[in-house]
């Protein structure tokens, strides 16, 4: 069967993080399921390729392997900050989403870009540190910690995007957060990803100003559509 490398994509704008979570989980499904029915048809199906854009209200998620003792507030502290607490099923341990960030949900069938999720992991880091060399930022990779870091290996090094990612019959959801004009603060009552005595950063904090974030999403999906050949259209899913 022909590889679908078509990405169909959609910026769902501000959103709250339960409602983007229900719409990537409902592509999930329909993916997966095609795949499952393909393995008994003589006619398979093509399954398609979304990409979600997205900003949520304050949220600290856990992943299945996190720990809930990194986060470091508790409900009464979470509710006079106006910040939600949600338990999740990507990977990874706790991480902050909130106003300032760019979240990229990808929900792709691998199979269609002969990749694997280790290497799917690596292409999405790839993909963000090729849009910060546009800005003068050396993103690095730091062994074992999924993510973009600056100045690994140093006293000072920093996470700028965060990444976890769930898969299953080698379909994708949940993805990535670069912080743009985020505010670090709400990192202060969690242990982000579980690492200690690491810090994080934005882009306006490296910078000393905000790039436009549509500018930004279009040369995420032009870096992610070189490194992989994918064709991406604007759609209303």
């Amino acid at each position: 069967m022909m590889k679908n490398k078509t990405i169909y994509y959609k910026d769902l704008g501000f959103l709250d993080y339960q409602k983007a979570f229900d719409i990537q989980t409902d592509l999930f499904e329909k993916t997966k399921q095609i795949k499952i029915q393909n393995k008994y048809s003589d006619t398979p199906q093509k399954t398609e390729n979304y990409w979600i854009f997205t900003e949520h209200p304050h949220v600290y998620t856990l992943g299945k392997s996190g720990k809930e003792s990194h986060l470091l507030i508790d409900e009464n502290e979470r509710q006079k900050r106006q910040v939600q607490f949600i338990k999740t099923n990507r990977g990874g341990d706790i991480t902050y989403h909130g106003p300032g960030q760019i979240v990229g949900y990808p929900i792709i069938d691998l199979d269609n870009f002969d990749l694997d999720i280790l290497t799917y992991m690596r292409l999405l880091e790839e993909m963000i540190i090729k849009v910060l060399a546009i800005y003068d930022i050396k993103g690095e990779r730091s062994q074992g910690e999924t993510g973009v870091w600056l100045d690994v290996g140093k006293p000072n090094m920093r996470k700028i995007c965060a990444m976890g990612v769930k898969t299953s019959r080698w379909v994708t959801m949940h993805g990535f957060a670069l912080n743009v004009d985020t505010d670090l603060s709400y990192f202060n009552h969690i242990i982000p990803c579980g690492i200690k005595n690491k810090g994080v950063t934005s882009l306006q904090k490296e910078l000393g100003y905000t790039p436009d974030k549509n500018i930004l999403k279009q040369q995420i999906l032009k870096i992610f559509a070189g490194l992989t050949q994918a064709r991406f259209i604007a759609s209303d899913f």
